[in-house]
């Protein structure tokens, strides 16, 4: 049974950069992503803004990645994800690129 659209979770996606000295694989920019939405958000922040890692959308020459995110809490998971200062010991600067509401306006910056 499909839901209506009326009832459906809108949805955003931010397009973030990662600017370091080395490059990272996808598998340690998603757990360092999840640790610190994890440390700012909580378990009930977590479950409320329900961010996932689009793992399509990753670009490993640029190091850029796509979250998907709730409309509600765009904020506060640019927030976490911004905060994180280091990945796998590497001191990084991670930023937000662009946020849109679908996936073909995020490929555009993505390139």
């Amino acid at each position: 049974m499909k839901l209506k659209p009326s009832l459906r979770q809108k949805k955003r996606y931010v397009l973030f950069e990662i600017q370091a000295a080395k490059t990272f694989s996808l598998a340690e920019v998603s757990e360092a992503v999840e640790f610190s939405l994890q440390r700012f958000l909580g378990e009930l922040g977590m479950a409320k803004a329900s961010p996932l890692l689009v793992k399509e959308k990753w670009h490993e020459k640029k190091q850029r990645f796509v979250l998907k995110v709730n409309h509600t809490h765009v904020d506060e998971v640019k927030s976490a994800v911004i905060l994180n200062k280091k990945i796998k010991n590497t001191p990084v600067l991670i930023r937000s690129i662009v946020i849109s509401g679908t996936l073909k306006k995020i490929s555009s910056h993505l390139l």
